[in-house]
């Protein structure tokens, strides 16, 4: 895809290109190129229109509705905020009294289409040429363009001090190299965006979720999203915008659950129970499995390992629980024959604490039967364990 391109198919030749695309999408790719060149198409406008239909297929799981007309590309759908994500923190700036705002890395737009359907008026920035055209081209898709501007601009420069909050989403992807892991090596630089807050007190920043708690500004609150179960990112938020040291915050559908504390507490520690409790990715990232244990009266086996025990089951949106049936000191051989005895031939497997690979060891338990189980490998006074589970 070329700015070139992205022009054309705004065009109205290019508007029937993508719905002719739309219709064939799916299907054989050979047969799809055909249908658009007997629709009249030429090759190079065919292949973006086509490519748009696939990415707007992928997309509708992170846009919903508006994905059927947003201009993307495969990088920036991958980076590119979940609107429920997205809407959420909207809603939250808006609340906060924020009127305008200064979205750094701006990506395809999604933060700053919900930060305009919230009556914010956003200033967008992206150093990518393409990405910030699309930008543009997505919030006139919406209805916004008089809420959102969008500037092909380095995020260092812009005069952040103007607007009444900043949201910045530095890039975290490097051309040939995939993710970055290293704050160090953000687009912008870290130093640049851990300087934000100092700037504009309304700041928040959407981070990597194994961003270390070390990196959080004093007094902001470290916040960990998951949606449906997969954490997502985490937001750093800063100045007035803080509520809580720590929270994990969990999306499902249209509903929403968090958890809060101060993300230090140690959690009880005691025997294994009869039901285990899996923290949700959010719950452990941040730090509130303490917290998590208290809401179900439970308690951890180690110390160190985020796995919660009771001896009655609690129902709770913060963890998948499962019965414990069988709870042994980890040995290949007694595993085996416990699995064999019982008729296992399938086994899910979790672990925390423990070097197995799990793909290994189901090999190496050669597993036969018609029943299913499931089995936790982790450790209990500092020794390997493994459960036995059954689903609650």
């Amino acid at each position: 895809m070329t700015p070139e391109l992205l022009r054309l198919l705004q065009t109205p030749d290019g508007a029937k290109a993508l719905a002719v695309a739309a219709e064939v999408a799916g299907g054989e790719p050979l047969a799809a190129a055909s249908a658009m060149r007997a629709r009249g198409f030429g090759a190079e406008l065919s292949a973006a229109a086509m490519t748009q239909a696939s990415l707007r297929e992928r997309a509708a799981m992170k846009f919903g509705p508006d994905a059927a007309g947003m201009f993307l590309t495969r990088a920036g759908l991958e980076q590119a905020t979940r609107s429920v994500v997205a809407g959420r923190r909207a809603a939250r700036l808006a609340a906060a009294g924020v009127r305008s705002l200064a979205d750094l890395g701006c990506g395809l737009g999604s933060d700053a289409l919900a930060a305009a359907r919230h009556g914010i008026t956003v200033h967008a920035v992206d150093a990518d040429p393409l990405t910030a055209a699309m930008a543009a081209a997505n919030a006139a898709a919406a209805g916004l363009s008089e809420l959102i501007t969008v500037e092909c601009a380095d995020a260092t420069t812009v005069p952040v001090e103007r607007y009444d909050a900043v949201f910045a989403d530095p890039a975290r992807r490097t051309a040939g190299r995939g993710r970055v892991f290293d704050p160090k090596a953000y687009s912008p630089p870290w130093d640049f965006i851990a300087g934000l807050p100092g700037r504009v007190p309304h700041t928040v920043l959407k981070l990597a979720p194994g961003i270390g708690h070390e990196l959080l500004p004093p007094g902001a609150e470290g916040e960990w999203v998951s949606v449906g179960g997969d954490l997502v990112e985490a937001a750093f938020w800063c100045g007035p915008l803080a509520a809580e040291p720590r929270r994990a915050t969990l999306l499902s559908g249209s509903s929403e659950w968090g958890l809060v504390g101060s993300g230090t507490n140690p959690a009880p520690v005691g025997a294994v129970g009869g039901w285990i409790y899996d923290p949700d990715p959010a719950v452990v990232r941040s730090h509130l499995v303490a917290e998590f244990a208290d809401t179900v009266g439970g308690r951890l086996a180690d110390p160190e390992i985020a796995y919660v025990y009771t001896d009655e089951p609690v129902d709770t949106p913060f963890a998948r629980r499962l019965a414990v049936t069988d709870v042994l000191p980890f040995s290949l051989k007694r595993l085996r024959a416990l699995l064999r005895e019982r008729g296992i031939g399938v086994l899910e497997i979790r672990k925390r604490g423990s070097a197995l690979v799990p793909d290994q060891l189901r090999k190496d338990l050669k597993l036969s039967g018609p029943n299913a189980a499931g089995l936790v490998l982790t450790r209990v006074d500092n020794a390997p364990v493994a459960l036995l589970t059954a689903k609650a």
